[in-house]
Protein backbone atom coordinates (compact mmCIF):
# COMPACT_ATOMS: atom_id res chain seq x y z
CA UNK A 1 0.00 0.00 0.00
CA UNK A 2 1.34 3.43 -0.95
CA UNK A 3 2.37 5.47 2.07
CA UNK A 4 3.29 9.12 2.45
CA UNK A 5 6.61 9.61 4.21
CA UNK A 6 7.98 13.00 5.29
CA UNK A 7 11.77 13.20 5.61
CA UNK A 8 13.80 16.19 6.73
CA UNK A 9 17.45 16.52 5.77
CA UNK A 10 17.22 14.26 2.74
CA UNK A 11 19.55 15.92 0.24
CA UNK A 12 22.57 13.81 1.19
CA UNK A 13 23.64 10.69 3.07
CA UNK A 14 21.18 8.36 4.75
CA UNK A 15 18.18 10.61 4.21
CA UNK A 16 18.77 10.61 0.47
CA UNK A 17 19.18 6.83 0.32
CA UNK A 18 16.05 6.28 2.41
CA UNK A 19 14.07 8.53 0.08
CA UNK A 20 15.19 6.57 -2.98
CA UNK A 21 14.41 3.20 -1.38
CA UNK A 22 10.94 4.38 -0.43
CA UNK A 23 10.29 5.73 -3.91
CA UNK A 24 11.38 2.42 -5.41
CA UNK A 25 8.85 0.63 -3.17
CA UNK A 26 6.04 2.86 -4.44
CA UNK A 27 5.76 5.29 -1.55
CA UNK A 28 5.39 9.05 -1.88
CA UNK A 29 8.21 11.09 -0.37
CA UNK A 30 7.79 14.65 0.87
CA UNK A 31 10.76 16.42 2.34
CA UNK A 32 13.11 19.33 2.55
CA UNK A 33 16.72 20.29 3.07
CA UNK A 34 18.73 23.50 3.11
CA UNK A 35 20.94 22.11 0.30
CA UNK A 36 19.31 23.53 -2.83
CA UNK A 37 21.51 21.63 -5.30
CA UNK A 38 21.09 18.38 -3.39
CA UNK A 39 17.32 18.77 -3.43
CA UNK A 40 17.33 19.48 -7.17
CA UNK A 41 19.41 16.38 -8.01
CA UNK A 42 17.38 14.15 -5.68
CA UNK A 43 14.16 15.44 -7.19
CA UNK A 44 15.40 14.37 -10.61
CA UNK A 45 16.37 10.92 -9.30
CA UNK A 46 12.94 10.43 -7.73
CA UNK A 47 11.23 11.53 -10.95
CA UNK A 48 13.25 8.94 -12.84
CA UNK A 49 12.20 6.27 -10.33
CA UNK A 50 8.57 7.33 -10.66
CA UNK A 51 5.82 8.21 -8.23
CA UNK A 52 4.43 11.38 -6.74
CA UNK A 53 6.88 13.33 -4.59
CA UNK A 54 7.18 16.80 -3.05
CA UNK A 55 10.62 18.22 -2.33
CA UNK A 56 11.56 21.77 -1.40
CA UNK A 57 14.43 23.84 -0.05
CA UNK A 58 13.86 24.86 3.56
CA UNK A 59 15.79 25.56 6.77
CA UNK A 60 14.74 23.41 9.74
CA UNK A 61 14.79 26.53 11.95
CA UNK A 62 12.17 28.26 9.78
CA UNK A 63 9.00 27.71 11.83
CA UNK A 64 6.65 29.47 9.43
CA UNK A 65 8.23 27.61 6.52
CA UNK A 66 7.67 24.26 8.26
CA UNK A 67 4.00 25.10 8.84
CA UNK A 68 3.60 26.08 5.20
CA UNK A 69 5.34 22.87 4.13
CA UNK A 70 3.06 20.71 6.29
CA UNK A 71 -0.01 22.46 4.85
CA UNK A 72 1.26 21.74 1.31
CA UNK A 73 1.90 18.08 2.09
CA UNK A 74 -1.50 17.53 3.68
CA UNK A 75 -3.28 19.37 0.86
CA UNK A 76 -1.48 17.28 -1.75
CA UNK A 77 -1.77 13.85 -0.15
CA UNK A 78 -4.52 14.21 2.43
CA UNK A 79 -2.46 12.29 5.00
CA UNK A 80 1.01 11.51 6.31
CA UNK A 81 1.87 8.03 7.53
CA UNK A 82 5.38 8.60 8.86
CA UNK A 83 7.64 11.55 9.68
CA UNK A 84 11.37 10.86 9.79
CA UNK A 85 13.28 13.71 11.44
CA UNK A 86 16.71 13.32 9.87
CA UNK A 87 18.08 16.86 10.06
CA UNK A 88 21.07 17.09 12.35
CA UNK A 89 24.38 18.81 12.74
CA UNK A 90 27.45 17.56 14.57
CA UNK A 91 29.50 19.49 17.10
CA UNK A 92 33.06 18.73 18.19
CA UNK A 93 35.41 20.24 20.73
CA UNK A 94 36.52 20.25 24.38
CA UNK A 95 33.65 21.60 26.45
CA UNK A 96 35.85 24.18 28.20
CA UNK A 97 36.59 25.77 24.82
CA UNK A 98 33.12 25.48 23.25
CA UNK A 99 31.49 28.59 21.79
CA UNK A 100 28.16 28.37 23.59
CA UNK A 101 26.36 30.55 21.03
CA UNK A 102 27.27 28.00 18.37
CA UNK A 103 26.28 25.29 20.81
CA UNK A 104 22.86 26.87 21.19
CA UNK A 105 22.39 26.82 17.42
CA UNK A 106 23.28 23.13 17.41
CA UNK A 107 20.63 22.41 20.05
CA UNK A 108 18.13 24.50 18.11
CA UNK A 109 18.66 22.44 14.98
CA UNK A 110 18.97 18.98 16.51
CA UNK A 111 16.25 19.20 19.17
CA UNK A 112 13.80 21.98 18.39
CA UNK A 113 14.05 21.24 14.67
CA UNK A 114 12.82 17.70 15.31
CA UNK A 115 10.14 19.00 17.66
CA UNK A 116 8.91 21.46 15.03
CA UNK A 117 8.47 18.92 12.24
CA UNK A 118 6.76 16.45 14.57
CA UNK A 119 4.45 19.11 15.99
CA UNK A 120 3.44 20.18 12.49
CA UNK A 121 2.04 16.76 11.59
CA UNK A 122 0.71 15.43 14.92
CA UNK A 123 -2.78 17.01 14.55
CA UNK A 124 -3.41 15.27 11.21
CA UNK A 125 -2.12 11.96 12.56
CA UNK A 126 -4.22 12.27 15.70
CA UNK A 127 -7.37 12.94 13.69
CA UNK A 128 -6.78 9.83 11.57
CA UNK A 129 -5.82 7.72 14.59
CA UNK A 130 -2.52 6.56 13.11
CA UNK A 131 1.02 7.69 12.39
CA UNK A 132 4.69 7.18 13.17
CA UNK A 133 7.21 9.75 14.32
CA UNK A 134 10.80 8.58 13.93
CA UNK A 135 13.83 10.57 15.08
CA UNK A 136 17.42 10.14 13.95
CA UNK A 137 19.23 10.06 17.25
CA UNK A 138 22.70 8.62 17.87
CA UNK A 139 24.71 6.26 20.02
CA UNK A 140 25.93 9.38 21.84
CA UNK A 141 22.33 10.08 22.83
CA UNK A 142 22.65 7.07 25.14
CA UNK A 143 26.40 6.85 25.74
CA UNK A 144 28.14 10.26 25.85
CA UNK A 145 31.44 10.54 24.02
CA UNK A 146 34.24 12.95 25.00
CA UNK A 147 34.75 16.05 22.86
CA UNK A 148 31.10 15.73 21.75
CA UNK A 149 29.44 17.22 24.82
CA UNK A 150 27.12 19.61 22.97
CA UNK A 151 26.20 17.03 20.33
CA UNK A 152 25.64 14.40 23.04
CA UNK A 153 23.46 16.86 24.95
CA UNK A 154 21.35 17.46 21.84
CA UNK A 155 20.83 13.74 21.28
CA UNK A 156 20.08 13.02 24.95
CA UNK A 157 17.48 15.78 24.75
CA UNK A 158 16.05 14.31 21.55
CA UNK A 159 15.74 10.90 23.19
CA UNK A 160 13.96 12.46 26.17
CA UNK A 161 11.62 14.38 23.87
CA UNK A 162 10.59 11.28 21.93
CA UNK A 163 10.21 9.05 24.99
CA UNK A 164 8.06 11.67 26.71
CA UNK A 165 5.91 12.18 23.60
CA UNK A 166 5.20 8.45 23.49
CA UNK A 167 3.03 8.58 26.62
CA UNK A 168 0.98 11.43 25.18
CA UNK A 169 0.55 10.14 21.63
CA UNK A 170 0.12 6.36 21.84
CA UNK A 171 -3.52 6.68 23.01
CA UNK A 172 -4.20 8.33 19.62
CA UNK A 173 -2.55 5.55 17.64
CA UNK A 174 0.68 7.46 17.02
CA UNK A 175 3.89 5.46 17.47
CA UNK A 176 7.36 6.85 18.07
CA UNK A 177 10.80 5.38 17.39
CA UNK A 178 14.47 6.32 17.64
CA UNK A 179 17.28 5.40 15.25
CA UNK A 180 20.60 5.27 17.13
CA UNK A 181 23.56 4.84 14.77
CA UNK A 182 27.17 4.99 15.94
CA UNK A 183 29.09 5.54 12.73
CA UNK A 184 28.06 5.57 9.11
CA UNK A 185 30.63 6.12 6.35
CA UNK A 186 29.68 9.66 5.38
CA UNK A 187 31.53 12.97 5.71
CA UNK A 188 29.35 13.96 8.69
CA UNK A 189 32.20 13.69 11.23
CA UNK A 190 34.88 15.08 8.93
CA UNK A 191 32.90 18.32 8.59
CA UNK A 192 33.11 19.01 12.34
CA UNK A 193 36.53 17.61 13.27
CA UNK A 194 38.72 20.56 14.14
CA UNK A 195 41.76 20.46 16.37
CA UNK A 196 41.80 22.71 19.45
CA UNK A 197 44.35 25.56 19.39
CA UNK A 198 48.06 24.78 19.68
CA UNK A 199 48.24 25.64 23.39
CA UNK A 200 45.04 23.83 24.35
CA UNK A 201 45.52 21.23 27.10
CA UNK A 202 43.07 19.02 25.18
CA UNK A 203 44.78 19.15 21.80
CA UNK A 204 46.80 15.93 21.99
CA UNK A 205 43.91 13.72 23.11
CA UNK A 206 41.47 15.39 20.72
CA UNK A 207 43.88 14.69 17.88
CA UNK A 208 44.04 11.02 18.82
CA UNK A 209 40.23 10.92 18.95
CA UNK A 210 39.96 12.45 15.46
CA UNK A 211 42.50 10.04 13.98
CA UNK A 212 40.75 7.05 15.53
CA UNK A 213 37.30 8.24 14.52
CA UNK A 214 38.36 8.71 10.91
CA UNK A 215 39.91 5.23 10.89
CA UNK A 216 36.66 3.71 12.12
CA UNK A 217 34.58 5.59 9.54
CA UNK A 218 36.52 3.93 6.72
CA UNK A 219 35.08 0.53 7.65
CA UNK A 220 31.74 1.75 9.02
CA UNK A 221 28.31 0.85 7.73
CA UNK A 222 27.57 2.56 4.41
CA UNK A 223 24.63 4.96 3.99
CA UNK A 224 22.93 2.40 1.74
CA UNK A 225 23.30 -0.40 4.31
CA UNK A 226 22.06 1.85 7.12
CA UNK A 227 19.18 3.12 5.00
CA UNK A 228 17.88 -0.38 4.38
CA UNK A 229 17.59 -0.84 8.15
CA UNK A 230 15.90 2.54 8.55
CA UNK A 231 13.34 1.66 5.88
CA UNK A 232 12.54 -1.54 7.79
CA UNK A 233 11.71 0.60 10.84
CA UNK A 234 9.57 2.93 8.73
CA UNK A 235 7.65 0.00 7.24
CA UNK A 236 6.80 -1.61 10.58
CA UNK A 237 3.35 -0.72 11.84
CA UNK A 238 4.58 -0.86 15.44
CA UNK A 239 8.35 -0.29 15.38
CA UNK A 240 10.56 -0.78 18.42
CA UNK A 241 11.35 2.39 20.32
CA UNK A 242 15.14 1.91 20.12
CA UNK A 243 16.66 0.81 16.80
CA UNK A 244 20.27 0.29 15.73
CA UNK A 245 21.56 0.18 12.15
CA UNK A 246 25.23 -0.76 12.66
CA UNK A 247 27.36 -3.16 14.68
CA UNK A 248 29.18 -0.57 16.79
CA UNK A 249 26.00 0.94 18.24
CA UNK A 250 24.56 -2.52 18.92
CA UNK A 251 27.80 -3.61 20.63
CA UNK A 252 28.24 -0.53 22.82
CA UNK A 253 24.58 -0.44 23.86
CA UNK A 254 24.82 -4.11 24.83
CA UNK A 255 27.86 -3.36 27.01
CA UNK A 256 26.08 -0.35 28.47
CA UNK A 257 23.25 -2.53 29.75
CA UNK A 258 25.37 -5.11 31.54
CA UNK A 259 28.82 -3.81 32.49
CA UNK A 260 29.74 -1.58 35.45
CA UNK A 261 30.49 2.02 34.55
CA UNK A 262 34.20 1.70 35.38
CA UNK A 263 34.63 -1.09 32.83
CA UNK A 264 32.46 0.65 30.24
CA UNK A 265 34.53 3.81 30.59
CA UNK A 266 37.79 1.89 30.18
CA UNK A 267 36.49 0.22 27.00
CA UNK A 268 35.35 3.53 25.53
CA UNK A 269 38.60 5.34 26.26
CA UNK A 270 40.62 2.48 24.81
CA UNK A 271 38.38 2.14 21.76
CA UNK A 272 38.75 5.83 20.90
CA UNK A 273 42.48 5.89 21.81
CA UNK A 274 42.10 8.69 24.35
CA UNK A 275 43.48 7.18 27.53
CA UNK A 276 45.59 9.65 29.44
CA UNK A 277 49.18 8.68 28.76
CA UNK A 278 51.68 8.51 31.59
CA UNK A 279 53.45 11.77 32.09
CA UNK A 280 50.66 13.73 30.43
Amino acid sequence: MNEVIVITGLAQGMGREVAKLLAESGDSVAGFDIDKDGIASLNKELQDIGGDHLLTTLDITDRKGIKKFSDQVLKKYGKVDTVLSNVGNGFFGPFEEVDLEKGLKNLEMNVIGAAAIFQAFIPAMREKGYGKLIAMSSLVGVIPFPFESIYSASKFALEGLVLSMRYELEPFGIRVALIEPAQVSTDFAAKIHKLPPEKSPYRERANRFIIRDEELIKTATTPIEASKQIVKVIKKRKPKIHNQVDFMSTFFLFLNRFLPRRIRDAILLSHMDIKVKKGK
